[in-house]
């Protein structure tokens, strides 16, 4: 005898609006958003064209003959005229003005980089009377305009000794930016674990060798952004040097540009003038392709912790 077995039907369930699915795929993004977002990669495109237009522009220049920058502006050079380049190099000083930008900025920046860091440090991990005082010093000191210390700073370095010096000019330049660089540094540090250094003082290290050895390569990429900053302005600066160096050996590119400019008289090298521009432009925009990425991560490391 068998026994057959009932299934009971299944209960149905009851089916909502929300439940069932939409024919129409994901939900479209609102027109708003879309009209905002065409707006602002309008004014991104915008203002790449007006940075980098003039940029090949002076770079398209330098290869052109004088005739030619003023016949046809906006055309292309019929042929590479690397004369001028050659011409702005040797005639027009341009490799020692060169020589004499390098060992300022390279021997400033190595310099500020040291002792901002380091003062950086102190405000930032360590409180003692006085420790917002001497960090408001330092603010303070970013809104002193240059143009106020320039004829005080002038005979301050005269009775130093140190008038159209390259290590003269050095010491200046460091001066000039240490405040910027220990307001960003110390905003920096802050916002480094101490865990770390916690743990190797526990080990027996000292403070200068954690600071060395933990702390500094933890703020390479705030080290990398102010040593950016700093070179763009060390390396553009032209009040100070005109002010404090007057030697015509020891000048520096921004002289020499304004020389070269000056001493053409009737004759107009403007093919030459436009060689060394792109001379004195060229380390600038390399070091920053170089070291952009570095850049954004120290100026976004604050506002990702």
């Amino acid at each position: 005898m068998s026994i057959e077995k009932t299934t009971e039907p299944p209960v149905p369930v009851p089916v909502t609006k929300t439940d069932v699915p939409r024919s129409g795929g994901p939900p479209r993004p609102k027109k708003e958003g879309q009209v905002l977002n065409a707006f602002s990669h309008g004014i991104l495109v915008l203002w790449a064209v007006m940075v980098v237009l003039p940029l090949l522009w002076a770079v398209m220049t330098s290869f052109k003959d004088d005739g030619a920058i003023f016949g046809s502006p906006w055309s292309l050079p019929d042929r590479l005229h690397f004369d001028n380049w050659s011409r702005a190099w040797t005639e027009a000083n341009m490799s020692d003005y060169f020589l004499n930008t390098v060992l300022v900025v390279g021997g400033s920046l190595i310099g500020t980089l040291v002792l901002g860091s380091m003062a950086a440090y102190v405000l930032a991990r360590f409180d003692f009377p006085g420790n917002r005082f001497i960090y408001y010093l330092f603010v303070g000191g970013m809104s002193f305009p240059i143009m106020l210390a320039l004829v005080p700073l002038f005979y301050v370095v005269n009775n130093m000794g140190l008038l159209n010096t390259i290590h003269g000019l050095i010491l200046v330049y460091i001066a000039y930016s240490l405040p910027f660089t220990v307001f960003f540094l110390t905003a920096f540090f802050r916002t480094l674990p101490s865990s770390v250094a916690e743990a190797a003082f526990v080990d027996g290290a000292s403070h200068s060798r954690t600071f060395f050895q933990i702390m500094v390569p933890m703020a390479k990429p705030g080290l990398i952004s102010v040593g950016i900053f700093n070179f763009l302005g060390q390396w553009n600066q032209y009040m100070l040097p005109t002010v404090l160096n007057t030697d015509p050996d020891k000048r520096v590119l921004t002289q020499g540009l304004v020389q070269l400019a000056v001493s053409q008289g009737y004759k107009g090298d403007w093919s030459g003038l436009f060689a060394g521009l792109v001379m004195a432009m060229l380390p600038v925009l390399a070091a920053y392709i170089v070291f952009q990425r570095q850049v954004v991560q120290g100026l976004t490391a604050g506002a990702l912790k």
